[in-house]
């Protein structure tokens, strides 16, 4: 699996919108964290979640 983010590109959940625009942290392996306007810092299986990159 490849993922087209990198730490500082801008990402969406698209199933928690209400989380707003993060800022991805890190990546190891299949872990992206990710740090959101409204709820924080969260860590995402990119294998379950699919990320939208802005811009």
């Amino acid at each position: 699996m490849i993922l087209d983010y990198e730490p500082g590109d801008k990402v969406t959940n698209p199933n928690n919108k209400d989380w707003g625009i993060g800022q991805v942290q890190s990546i190891i392996n299949d872990k992206v964290t990710v740090n959101f306007e409204n709820v924080g810092k969260k860590v995402i299986n990119a294998n379950n979640v699919d990320l939208k990159k802005i811009g």
